[in-house]
Formats: structure tokens, C-alpha cells, sequence
């Protein structure tokens, strides 16, 4: 089967049932997308599949309809994303374990919503579960990231 990771072609030969997680982590060697908790309820494991956030944990490679984006696609070291220089400025990451999902789901967020309030901002991110309780600041980084877009 083809799949497109990172704007990157691949052929791989799995399991239908075979979670995109396990794709992308054992097959294809892209470790960005953290196991967290196997159910989809952390948000460690979300990437995108056509711009959309998903929880690659749970999404089945044969159900994937669409071109995968995980957080090393997002941005480059020369060009990060919006989210990526916001989340390096208000100094989001403590242990770090759960930025590339909240990354991801907040990129995808403000593509949908780019003037977002802080009830809406705290309601898209609140199936991201941090460890380090980093919330105020994910949310500050958030709000900087919708202005640098052209949002509020």
C-alpha cells in the first residue's frame, strides 16, 4: 500500500488493522508521534491527515484516506510553523512528552479557527493531556501563534 508522509511517498506492506502510530514510529522510523496511552484520549500520537488533527493511536492504516503530516513535516529548523516559534517563545515544553501532539492540535485548531477565545482555545486542546501542567502557558503560545497567522 502507498502512503504519503511528510509530503514523502512510501511503500509499506502491513496489516490493514495496523495502528498509523506503529507505521509511523516502527515501520518508517518517525519517532514525533508519541504512544501515550493506546486509546486516543492523551493526544500524544495526534497528527495531521489532510490538514485535520486525528489520534494516529487508534486510526487503522487501512481506514486512512488522506496525506500524512506529523510534527516533522510541520515546519523546518529554518522555517518553523507559527505554533512551533510560539511554543519556543513562551517556553512551553517542561518533560516534553505530550508538545508534538499539542503542536499538531493546535495548528490544525487555528487553520479552522484562526481568532480563537481563550474558552475555545482551552476546549480544542483540552483532549491534550500535559503531564507538567504547562496549560497557561500552551494557551499563551496559542493566542501569539493565531497573530503571527493574521488571527487576533
Amino acid at each position: 500500500m502507498k502512503l504519503t508522509v511528510n509530503a514523502t511517498e512510501h511503500d509499506i506492506d502491513v496489516e490493514e488493522e495496523m495502528p498509523l502510530l506503529w507505521v509511523l514510529r516502527d515501520i518508517l522510523g518517525i519517532t514525533g508521534p508519541k504512544y501515550g496511552c493506546g486509546i486516543a484520549q492523551c493526544g500524544a500520537c495526534t497528527v495531521h491527515v489532510d490538514g485535520i488533527a486525528v489520534r494516529s493511536c487508534q486510526l487503522a492504516i487501512g481506514d486512512l484516506d488522506g496525506e500524512v503530516t506529523t510534527i516533522e513535516g510541520l515546519g523546518t529548523p529554518e522555517a518553523l510553523h507559527a505554533v512551533q516559534a510560539a511554543w519556543i517563545k513562551h517556553q512551553v515544553a517542561q518533560c516534553g512528552y505530550c508538545q508534538s501532539g499539542q503542536i499538531m492540535q493546535a495548528a490544525s485548531f487555528l487553520d479552522l479557527n484562526p481568532v480563537p477565545s481563550d474558552d475555545q482555545i482551552d476546549a480544542a486542546l483540552s483532549g491534550n493531556l500535559c503531564r507538567c501542567g504547562t496549560y497557561p502557558r500552551i494557551r499563551a503560545a496559542v493566542k501569539d501563534a493565531a497573530k503571527t497567522l493574521g488571527g487576533a
